[in-house]
């Protein structure tokens, strides 16, 4: 499985309700990286290396922390994105509304928790109707079919939910998927819904392939996704896929008023819909559709792995909005994981970027659930002294709970390995001494830039889908050309190409390359020489400083080099640009710290400058604002109650209108909304002279 280089592992096991601010930080930063390589293999490999319990249960954890800690959330964080990049060989397709996830639940206390929170952001009474369809959550792969005048025209995958692969030719293969729909029909319709393969066409299938001495595939998701994503459409036409629609995307020309209406409307124009899905009342209602269908799951023709419940109203849906990557109105009620035994083979010493040293279990094999677990993480020195798990003890796995995979403990009754653990005190790659600081769960390599394992997992970074995302040049590339010396730093990577010369074919010459991968190679770097400055940031691989953070640097700060002159001031903790630094919501004393300790360290300097000196431009930030509303661009504080609209529908609704909401008040804010009790941020911005209005005055102001 992807792994963990950060201090993550060593503090997993900690409660959430018990982590320090910094530690949050810290474990926010690696579950991000792990879950986005952990998307990357399930959406552009069809190959996942952990089960779909794994998977929630970390995004649960990273959910957990970011509710204890709304100020940290990152816009590389499970909670912004949306799957994983498109593969090279398709062409891509921009989704005119995003494909975005769904929240999980995994319990009925968490279901009512979710149930709650519909009725306070609506401003519901507790014995008020909030009907509700749930369906089937299908294991497959999802789609965007587009129809224009009732015809079938593209199709696409979700991608990493804003772009994805055309696959309109291998969709037209599938039965299910009706070239003209049936009756009137609107000029533009995006249906969405999962393309999936019955358990017994994929048992077929293997025993076909398996025949033919082809790939036979782990389980009916995986099929179902290879079959989808075959460059020949032939290929896709031999496989028996299926689909059932569930969603839309752009639509012109209909609105439905409730999603059991769309539903309906779906099967009349020839699209199949889950014949399981049903319309419910209360949450008694849900939970026992849950456990009927949970019962039913080992019959289904199809594999589910869980019960999707979405407020059938629409235009409660568009009241209630978008969370980052997901609705307010829908949630994936997921199904219990499962259990495993196996033998602790090996403990491996990884090292990350900022020197983390993290314990990686090696264990003999195991399929639970249809996947295969060989590796897990041991969290840190503490816990393996704790659980005394020793190589070549049989534990217990467990997918589900706060890590996963987690090493429950030792089986009892089994034969124990010979020695305990004893966790190294020096850097297992550059013998440099390992560092536990006082109050961290975590040590440190302290050899910084002599530690190669360090500079590689730095330049991994550099490269990775959400900083530099250059095509061809991922985790094994960099490993390569680090071995071979090519690369030491970033500006290196833009520098490829002249090793490879008339007579000196330095790359070509390589396992893996050849003229035409090598040249192919060089014209991705070649478009990556202009980035925007917020994935710039995020590049760097400041510590503390994620995907959110870089886009608030880059809000706040707009150039590079406005950035860098601003930065360098900051480290005066009495100036005035430090005061600017540490009043952007969501970065504190100890990231301001980090973010000027990296802009002042003269190493780092340099970066920059050969970043620049080979040719790279960093374009100014442009954010996304509607420029047609009054609070577009301005600084926004809520305060006292609201009558009409909760707190949370205020924020939504002022943030789709271009506004930036604020939770206190400064001189650089633009309007305080007060209602009743409104009491020190009202008396702040009459001070300062800040605007002010009443919550019908900035209904009636922004048109609402």
């Amino acid at each position: 499985m992807p792994t963990e280089t950060d201090t993550a592992a060593a503090l997993r096991t900690k409660p959430v309700p018990e982590l320090t601010r910094e530690e949050a930080e810290t474990e926010l930063a690696a579950l991000a990286a792990v879950l986005a390589e952990h998307d990357r293999l399930y959406h552009t490999e069809d190959a996942p290396e952990v089960s779909d319990a794994e998977y929630d249960a970390l995004k649960a954890r990273n959910a957990d922390i970011e509710k204890r800690f709304p100020a940290l959330v990152r816009a590389d964080s499970p909670s912004q994105r949306v799957g994983a990049a498109p593969a090279a060989g398709f062409s891509k397709v921009r989704h005119r509304v995003p494909m975005l996830s769904l929240d999980n639940v995994f319990s009925e206390d968490e279901l009512r928790d979710f149930l709650a929170g519909l009725r306070r952001f609506l401003k519901l009474d507790d014995d008020a109707d909030l009907e509700i369809v749930a369906e089937p959550k299908i294991d497959g792969l999802s789609f965007n079919a587009r129809y224009e005048n009732g015809v079938f025209v593209q199709a696409a995958t979700r991608g990493d939910g804003q772009e994805g692969e055309d696959i309109t030719a291998n969709m037209r293969t599938i039965a299910d998927l009706p070239d003209r729909l049936t009756g009137d029909a609107p000029e533009v319709l995006e249906v969405r819904g999962e393309v999936y393969m019955s358990r017994d066409a994929f048992f077929a299938l293997n025993e076909r392939q398996e025949a033919a001495g082809a790939k036979v595939f782990a389980n009916p998701r995986n099929a179902a996704a290879g079959s989808l994503r075959q460059l020949d459409p032939k290929v896709t036409a031999s496989r028996p896929l299926a689909l059932f629609a569930y969603s839309w995307g752009e639509v012109v020309g209909y609105e439905a008023d409730t999603h059991w209406g769309y539903l309906e409307q779906l099967h009349a124009w020839g699209l199949p819909t889950n014949p399981e899905a049903r319309l419910c009342r209360n949450v008694d209602d849900l939970m026992t559709l849950y456990q009927e269908i949970f019962e039913k799951r080992p019959t289904l023709p199809y594999d589910i792995d869980g019960i999707v419940y979405k407020v059938n109203r629409i235009d409660w849906q568009k009241r209630l909005g978008f969370v980052s990557r997901s609705p307010r109105w829908a949630v994936a009620h997921k199904f219990p994981a499962e259990q495993a035994q196996t033998v602790l083979e090996a403990i491996e010493i990884q090292v990350g970027r900022t020197g983390a040293l993290t314990p990686v279990a090696h264990l003999t094999p195991v399929t639970v659930g249809g996947v295969v677990v060989s590796r897990a993480t041991l969290h840190n020195e503490d816990e393996i002294a704790r659980k005394d798990v020793r190589v070549g003890d049989t534990v217990r796995i467990q997918r589900a709970g706060d890590v996963i995979p987690q090493v429950l403990g030792v089986v009892e009754g089994t034969e124990r390995g010979p020695e305990p653990y004893v966790f190294p005190d020096h850097c297992p790659v550059c013998g440099s001494q390992a560092i536990r600081e006082e109050g961290e769960a975590v040590r440190r390599c302290t050899g910084g830039l002599i530690c190669a394992a360090q500079a590689k997992e730095r330049l991994k970074h550099f490269v990775s889908r959400d900083a530099f995302d250059i095509e061809g040049m991922g985790a094994k590339n960099v490993e390569l050309f680090f071995e071979k010396e090519f690369i030491r730093a970033p500006a290196d990577i833009f520098k490829l190409h002249e090793l490879e010369q008339p007579g000196q074919k330095r790359i070509s010459s390589l396992p893996g390359f050849g003229e035409k991968s090598a040249q192919k190679l060089f014209a991705a770097i070649e478009e990556r020489k202009r980035i925007s400055l917020d994935r710039f940031i995020y590049a760097l691989g400041i510590r503390q400083v994620g995907q959110a953070t870089a886009r608030l640097l880059a809000q706040s700060y707009h150039t590079l080099d406005a950035l860098r002159e601003a930065m360098i001031a900051a480290a005066d903790k009495e100036s005035d640009a430090h005061k600017d630094l540490v009043n952007i919501e969501g970065i504190g004393e100890s990231m301001a710290d980090d973010i000027t300790g990296f802009f002042t360290e003269e190493h780092n300097q340099q970066v920059l400058d050969d970043l620049l000196a080979v040719g790279l431009e960093v374009q100014p930030f442009e954010g996304r604002v509607s420029t047609d509303s009054p609070i577009a661009g301005k600084t926004v504080v809520f305060t006292g109650a609201l009558e009409t609209m909760s707190r949370g529908e205020a924020k939504a609704r002022a943030q789709s209108l271009g506004a930036k909401v604020a939770g206190s008040v400064s001189k650089k804010t633009d309007l305080v909304v007060a209602g009743p009790g409104a009491g020190s941020k009202l008396k702040q911005a009459q001070e300062l002279g800040v605007e002010t209005m009443t919550e019908e005055e900035y209904l009636a102001y922004i048109g609402s």
